[in-house]
């Protein structure tokens, strides 16, 4: 008897330790490796860390660079990064269905939801109505409890220790 691959799940990576995205990108580099195709986008980012820099097996969905906290932007900031955010996740969806991809990486969508420039409504309507062979990734702390009830895996990760407690910043090619 064939064993078949069955595609279409939903990932979930919070919890605030170091890592989430690093095994978002470590998913991706599988999947290509078995000759998947792989789309990502990030949100809240500035695309200034290594993940996005050189060569990659993975399509990058770039949108505008968010280079501040959300917490320090005027009112007017806050509506142009909503509507960037909420206009891309449309559009990853949509590229993601009409160009066949396999796996589909929403990098940091949850803090988005959380801090209200995505709609979560809208990110569950598109979860619920994705290819079904679309694995999709959402990673970001503090998952919406729509969003864990849609996800088939949740993987929390949680500090025990952490350089950044001794006093030790972020190291290029490690933390970015």
């Amino acid at each position: 008897m064939e064993k078949k691959n069955k595609f279409g799940l939903i990932h979930i990576y919070c919890g605030d330790g170091k890592g989430k995205t690093t095994s978002a990108v470590g998913l991706c580099v599988r999947a290509c490796g078995r000759e998947r195709k792989c789309l990502w986008t990030s949100f809240l980012k500035d695309y200034d860390s290594g993940e996005f820099m050189g060569e990659k097996p993975f399509t990058l969905y770039e949108g505008e660079p968010v280079r501040q906290f959300v917490f320090t932007m005027t009112e007017e900031q806050k509506q142009a990064t909503a509507k960037e955010h909420t206009d891309r996740l449309c559009a990853v969806f949509h590229k993601a269905s009409e160009e066949k991809y396999d796996l589909l990486v929403l990098d940091e969508v949850i803090a988005s939801c959380n801090l209200n420039l995505i709609p979560v409504e809208l990110l569950v309507k598109l979860l619920q109505e994705k290819p079904a062979q679309l694995e999709v990734v959402m990673t970001g702390r503090d998952p919406r409890p729509e969003l864990v009830e849609l996800a088939d895996y949740v993987s929390e990760i949680h500090p025990v220790k952490h350089p950044y407690d001794k006093g030790i910043a972020s190291r290029e090619g490690i933390e970015s």
